[in-house]
């Protein structure tokens, strides 16, 4: 079942082009890795998803339904929860109150804050904390905690919204490499028994190729390639672009288009 569906996706700033005509459709369950060096317009994109930039043209439909113009908030309310590549918790909170205010803005209980939270949908947040592997770490605070705990705690708080679509930019930078593969291998194993749909950005290749069940690869703002794991590593332009010499291909005034992002 197709759950995000992205049709001719365009951003320019100020006559640059960051993201050109791009179309991809996420599926369910499954999990798709957006990748492309540094520039290629992975960040704009989610941001054009979530709500915090307008496209200049093109449909962004959620489960059907045409989500461009909707304010971040009203998105994530929707389904769509997202991690960030530097991790954002409260550090003055403990790990389980970052949960619960999580719990407490999906219900729309903000005012809660002015009242006493410490009990309130414990039980669900300490829930969400063993099925990431925190629970033990739930009264410290986030401040002391280390960095691969805390992209697991941040994993927590954008399940807190019971996502349909999960948006990770780059989940596992500053992780060891262990770390990196057994968070990806959480997610892709809540994305399964969820059934959520996750687009994820990632630099790193051994995480990208060893669990992301579709990639789409992006340069200069423009899709240029997408497929299995093997058809983007025999892929000769995304060699050229981003796997091997990192060589831009064709100059965009070859191609016909506008300034790179």
């Amino acid at each position: 079942m197709t759950l995000l569906s992205i049709a001719h996706l365009s951003k320019s700033f100020d006559g640059v082009q960051a993201v050109d005509d791009v179309t991809f459709d996420l599926e369910a369950g499954q999990l798709l890795a957006l990748i492309g060096p540094n520039g290629a317009g992975k960040s704009t994109c989610f941001n054009m998803i979530n709500g915090q930039l307008r496209p200049t043209s093109g449909a962004i439909r959620l489960d059907g339904h045409d989500i461009v113009g909707m304010r971040p908030r009203d998105i994530w309310r929707r389904g769509v929860g997202r991690t960030f590549q530097i991790a954002a918790t409260f550090n003055s909170m403990t790990v389980l109150e970052n949960v619960q205010m999580a719990l407490l803005s999906q219900e729309r209980r903000v005012y809660s804050l002015f009242g006493r939270v410490v009990s309130w949908k414990e039980d669900e947040a300490m829930a969400l904390l063993d099925l990431v592997g925190m629970a033990g770490h739930a009264q410290r605070s986030c401040a002391v905690l280390a960095y691969g705990d805390v992209k697991r705690v941040e994993l927590a708080i954008a399940l807190a919204n019971r996502p349909k679509l999960l948006l990770m930019d780059e989940p596992t930078a500053g992780m060891a490499p262990q770390e990196r593969n057994a968070l990806m291998a959480l997610t892709a194993r809540l994305a399964k028994e969820r059934n959520i749909g996750v687009l994820f950005t990632e630099h790193s290749m051994d995480v990208v190729f060893s669990h992301a069940d579709r990639l789409i690869v992006l340069a200069r703002g423009r899709l240029i390639a997408q497929g299995d794991a093997e058809t983007i590593r025999n892929d000769p332009r995304v060699r050229e672009v981003y796997l091997g010499t990192g060589a831009s291909f064709a100059p965009r005034a070859v191609l016909g288009t506008g300034a790179s992002s």
